[in-house]
């Protein structure tokens, strides 16, 4: 009987995750798998901030990649057979000799709120601390409540929360889709909503990654594909391609399918939160990388460029 290795990070979530996709081709295929933790780069660092990280690999590849290197190492190196990502976390770049037969269904990708007191962002008092390790929050808290603290935290899910739990912070910001994978959804204050917080490019979504040249594991792992939620994402990384963005970049972005219409919207956004454009776009379901593409030229010609430049990331430069 096949037996396919799985590699993964070592986090609660990941390894939720990687579980879940075993079991997934266990149900369909009858497949055997074995669980394979790899240590990413992102996990040495997990105390370092953004900063930090620049400086210790490189400012001009910032935070790409990071997390999923290794395990785009072991695949080459044929030591593990798939890797399980967030799609968060997969550059715009794959290496050449792998692909993603699958993207599978998308789980909520909002961010939500976890606030010691029980108040939403609006119900913060003044210089509440509010945690979160993506430039992309920080902007759109400082936007919406530029009279609180977005502060700097960066760890896994479980980190996060004893953290907040210790009194460091008076809230914290999570993606929704982890926080439910973990079975921590009584915990949430607010799911916000994309008119408060635009969310990550991929969030929510898992994608499955081979080696290009593997057919058999590349078919048995295509089985898991939801077209509906590969299209959207497509659609998110054609408009960050556009954008020449790392997932430090200050953009939100979310497409969603409609009756056969991709809606996609998006915006970019100052660090301090005081400068952002924010558009929307719609187009067939059928070309989705058009749409992203379209969109991403639209934010360039509204001034999304001046922002990113300010923000670091000089578009057509990385």
């Amino acid at each position: 009987m096949t037996r396919l290795r799985i590699g993964t990070r070592g986090s609660t979530l990941a390894l939720w995750q990687a579980n879940h996709i075993a079991e997934l081709l266990a149900k369909l295929h009858g497949i055997e798998t074995e669980i394979v933790r790899i240590r990413t780069s992102g996990d040495r660092m997990q105390s370092a901030s953004v900063a930090q990280i620049n400086e210790q690999i490189g400012a001009e590849s910032g935070m790409k990649g990071i997390f999923i290197k290794e395990l785009e190492d072991a695949l080459l190196a044929n030591t593990v057979d798939l890797a399980v990502h967030s799609m968060k976390d997969v550059p715009t770049e794959i290496p050449a000799g792998l692909a993603f037969p699958a993207i599978t269904r998308r789980e909520d990708p909002r961010d939500c709120l976890i606030s010691r007191s029980g108040r939403s962002l609006k119900g913060l008092p003044t210089g509440a601390r509010v945690g979160t390790g993506s430039l992309r929050r920080q902007a759109q808290l400082r936007l919406n409540r530029p009279d609180i603290e977005a502060l700097d935290l960066r760890g896994n899910v479980d980190t996060r929360l004893k953290k907040l739990d210790a009194g460091e912070f008076d809230a914290i910001v999570l993606a929704v889709a982890g926080v439910n994978r973990l079975g921590a959804t009584a915990r949430v204050t607010q799911v916000m909503n994309a008119d408060v917080m635009l969310p990550a490019v991929g969030q929510g979504a898992l994608g499955i990654e081979t080696r290009a040249g593997d057919s058999a594991t590349s078919a048995f792992v295509g089985a898991l594909d939801d077209p509906d939620s590969r299209a959207c994402i497509t659609a998110e990384r054609a408009l960050l391609h556009e954008l020449q963005g790392g997932c430090q970049v200050p953009l939100g972005a979310w497409a969603r399918l409609v009756e056969g219409e991709l809606s996609l919207e998006a915006g970019v956004f100052s660090a301090d939160g005081r400068e952002f454009v924010r558009r929307e776009h719609r187009g067939p379901g059928s070309d989705p990388a058009g749409a992203g593409k379209r969109l991403g030229q639209i934010l360039i010609e509204a001034g999304a460029g001046r922002i990113l430049r300010l923000a670091g990331r000089s578009v057509g430069q990385l």
